[in-house]
């Protein structure tokens, strides 16, 4: 069997376990790309009540953010934690989005995949698993995002190597699916959910839609 079907015995099994998770949870392009870099080392959960901050506040958008002084922002991202460290990413990424397309999302989005994730991997602070991020689910752009759960549920399985790297996992899926950006954010928000399930730092194999992964590569 080759790794294009593998790939999709993984997908239809979560989709068949989770349904859809209609993946990013945004109302707007510029609350998606402020839930990507909130996101880090946090869970959903906590950021959700930043946004929910930023919503109450009216500022969720480039000018309202723009406008913010940094420790105000600091105040009410405090929820997703790492709040000062977080609060200097997002403001480097609002200048860039400034700086660079006038504050227009659109324009930045309207680029090709290697030029939005370039120009967005230039920024302090932003690295490959949010810039690929907002490249899937900002500007709806086939490119498939890598995270922890991604690596630990293909390693676990022996699919892939435990020395892979991102780029290499990345390309994995990039050269062995459909180039569909909605294949790819539902793909990896199912990941994502298995991960924080079943794929735990302590596993719970027993009760993981991927128990008959093997069984059915086999």
């Amino acid at each position: 069997m080759n790794t294009g079907d593998t790939l999709l015995i993984i997908y239809n099994l979560l989709l068949s376990s989770f349904g859809k998770q209609n993946w990013w949870p945004a109302e707007t392009k510029v609350e998606m790309i402020v839930g990507a870099v909130l996101t880090q080392n946090t869970s959903w959960s906590n950021v959700e009540k930043a946004i929910r901050n930023l919503r109450a506040g009216d500022l969720l958008s480039i000018e309202g953010l723009s406008n913010m002084p940094l420790n105000v922002l600091s105040d009410y991202i405090k929820p997703a934690g790492y709040f000062n460290l977080k609060a200097r990413r997002l403001k480097n990424l609002i200048d860039f989005v400034n700086d660079r397309y006038a504050g227009n999302l659109d324009e930045l989005f309207s680029l090709d995949i290697t030029a939005i994730r370039e120009g967005l991997l230039s920024v302090n602070g932003i690295g490959r698993e949010t810039a690929d991020s907002i490249v899937l689910y900002g500007a709806e752009l086939p490119l498939f995002v890598i995270d922890t759960y991604t690596y630990r549920i293909l390693t676990r399985h022996g699919l892939v190597d435990e020395n892979i790297d991102y780029s290499e996992l990345q390309a994995i899926f990039m050269d062995n699916l459909p180039h569909e950006a909605e294949l790819f954010k539902e793909f990896h928000a199912l990941i994502v959910k298995a991960g924080k399930e079943f794929c735990k730092k302590k596993p719970l194999c027993i009760e993981c839609p991927l128990r008959i992964l093997d069984k059915e590569i086999s």
